[in-house]
């Protein structure tokens, strides 16, 4: 048995928590937010057997999209002023950080 931990952007999680109802595959969803650009995300725990994980894999690659989108870098508050302006990035967020666990056991109570 594997335990699936797939940490996803918000804009994906609703269309990524259907496929998987509809492919009858049980998952737990916990808000979480990421640290660099500071944004809503979710972390999907799903437990499968050995033979699923491929399926549960490409569910996710398929339905967790990488983008692009601009962002504001953050004002520093630096008394000297040297570089504080604020200027547009383009960064890349969305598709999926996945983690596939050993499961010594597991039980439901």
């Amino acid at each position: 048995m594997k335990l699936i931990m797939a940490v996803v952007q918000d804009k994906d999680s609703a269309l990524l928590s259907d496929e998987l109802v509809e492919a009858n595959i049980r998952a737990t969803k916990l808000s979480s937010s990421g640290g660099f650009l500071r944004a809503g995300n979710t972390t999907f725990m799903i437990g499968v057997e050995d033979g699923q994980v491929e399926e549960v894999l490409n569910l996710i690659k398929v339905n967790c999209e990488s983008r692009e989108q601009f962002m504001t870098t953050p004002v520093n508050m630096d008394t000297s002023l040297n570089g504080s302006l604020t200027y547009p990035m383009q960064v890349h967020v969305g598709g999926a950080t996945v983690f596939v666990l050993p499961v010594e056991s597991f039980h439901q109570f």
